[in-house]
């Protein structure tokens, strides 16, 4: 179902062009190739974010608008081993900076290949975000191309690579099929619903 008013409405390519906390934000974090803009495309029902097939191709933080109280912000993917190593300094520097300001932010989606085990930065940036306490939902995109038959050892690998506990959900997506669409979109509103950002 497509939303109203939808749309790409800034693009910061320094901590300085952030804007002011004037609505909730969900952050969407993920290696380069983890499929980002294909999430926000099949979440909002719009091709708003351009899918590349080159990996690293977001190099700035951009909000779109989702015509649903809160922002939808799109964060530079990590891991891509072509890009400069002093272009990818400046990219953790953007976003460890945006993950510093958790009153706007009421949830982050880790996006994780389910294809394959998480990697290092993935292990990194959830211990990074536990820290921060910043509330995160697991998605393990490319759902379509695990087998019905592995889903429940997927899952199992990714809680123990990750070191989940059992109680903590992660939710099969698929940009394609639309599989998980309409669980993750509940799981979201759950956590808008209950943010203490709403109580301020």
């Amino acid at each position: 179902m497509k939303q109203k008013q939808t749309g790409l409405v800034r693009i910061c390519a320094a901590l300085r062009d952030l804007p002011g906390n004037s609505q909730p934000e969900l952050a969407i974090a993920g290696r380069s190739n983890a499929g980002k803009s294909s999430l926000i495309n099949a979440l909002l029902g719009l091709k708003l974010a351009h899918v590349s097939q080159t990996p690293g191709k977001t190099r700035t933080i951009n909000y779109y608008k989702t015509g649903k109280g809160f922002y939808i912000v799109d964060l530079p993917g990590y891991g891509f081993a072509r890009i400069p190593k002093a272009d990818q300094d400046t990219w953790v520097r953007l976003i460890e900076g945006y993950l510093r300001r958790p009153k706007s932010i009421f949830c982050v989606l880790l996006l994780l290949d389910a294809r394959h085990s998480p990697s290092p930065l993935d292990l990194r940036m959830k211990e990074w975000l536990s820290a921060r306490k910043l509330p995160t939902l697991y998605v393990a995109m490319k759902s379509d191309r695990v087998p019905r038959g592995k889903r429940r050892s997927t899952i199992k690998r990714i809680r123990e690579e990750l070191f989940l506990d059992l109680s903590t959900p992660v939710h099969f997506f698929s940009a394609r099929t639309g599989e998980g669409k309409d669980l993750l979109w509940r799981a979201i509103l759950h956590r808008l619903e209950f943010s203490p950002i709403l109580q301020d």
